[in-house]
């Protein structure tokens, strides 16, 4: 499958010159700011690791620490963010979400409800190397249907494909289990959107259409609440189109009173490498606008023209 990042890796590519480039634009007086994003967003994730490892080679310095003590603020953020290869920069999110004062459910649902079984996979592996065990961790600051509903996400075994003599029972079971009763069955919606295949559940969604007279998230938001609802809203998003629910969060992130910056850098830095051609299309269709519009208006200075380079183009 042709990636749909924004990001590719860079053809004529070189570890060691890039890495020089780097220290040339770092050393001495001032920093060459333009120089290290443009560098930056314009090689692959796999490169910037080479980078990384001949900067040391080269010059003995940890290329990490030399770019925070010379850039500062939100631009600072996102090049930090780059430079972590995007399942380890996952954990560390995750991490962050966790054991920061309160947790950041909005982390946990984002990254749990997006990636791929494999991806989720790879993250518990990075998040064990260098935090310890996610699933004990999510535990100990979740509870409820909402802590059982990660922990499925989690174990990344959703199914593959469409079990045709099962779309119908699953929608009359999701309809069952909310609207066809007093009361929520929630373990059921749980069960149901946590282990069937995305391609299952766009099928399941038609048909519980045609049996419930409306759309499943409107089931959801009248049947649950708080962080549960949060958490199935998302995985419906996803199971319909992950660039779609994408869109939608870079769009909520910006056009607000004040720029959610956190989530800006997060979602711009981990899909440029694998879909951020299908989010700039939705991001149209959706709102009329293209998201490098939406970003040259929101963000400013070299954070900004970071940010734009990443999105890869106007539509």
């Amino acid at each position: 499958m042709a990636s749909r990042g924004s990001v590719k890796p860079f053809v004529n590519f070189n570890a060691k010159q890039d890495a020089d480039l780097l220290r040339k634009a770092m050393k001495g007086i001032g920093t060459d700011e333009d120089a290290i994003l443009m560098l930056l967003t314009a090689r692959s994730s796999e490169q910037r690791q080479e980078i990384k490892a001949a900067y040391k080679k080269a010059h003995g310095k940890d290329l990490v620490k030399d770019l925070k003590s010379e850039l500062g603020g939100k631009l600072e953020d996102l090049i930090v963010a780059l430079m972590s290869p995007p399942r380890v920069y996952d954990a560390d999110q995750l991490h962050k979400a966790i054991k920061g004062a309160g947790t950041d459910d909005k982390v946990l649902i984002e990254i749990l409800a997006s990636r791929t079984p494999e991806q989720i996979k790879e993250i518990v592996k990075a998040y064990k190397k260098e935090h310890g065990k996610l699933e004990k961790d999510i535990m100990g600051d979740t509870n409820g249907h909402y802590q059982r509903m990660l922990i499925i996400l989690l174990q990344g075994e959703r199914e593959e494909g469409v079990d045709e003599s099962r779309v119908e029972k699953d929608a009359k079971e999701l309809f069952a289990a909310g609207e066809g009763k007093f009361g929520t069955d929630e373990d059921k919606f749980i069960n149901i959107l946590g282990n069937r295949s995305a391609e299952h559940l766009s099928k399941v969604f038609e048909a519980y259409k045609k049996i419930a007279g409306c759309d499943i998230e409107e089931s959801i938001q009248g049947e649950c609440t708080g962080n549960l609802e949060e958490v199935l809203l998302a995985v419906v998003k996803c199971a319909k189109s992950v660039p779609g629910y994408f869109a939608k969060s870079l769009r909520e992130s910006m056009r607000r009173a004040g720029t959610d910056d956190e989530t800006l850098i997060r979602i711009m830095v981990s899909r440029s490498e694998e879909d951020m051609l299908d989010i700039r299309a939705k991001y149209k269709k959706m709102y009329g606008e293209s998201l490098y519009r939406t970003i040259q208006e929101d963000t400013e200075g070299d954070y900004g023209k970071a940010l734009l380079y990443l999105c890869g183009g106007d539509d």
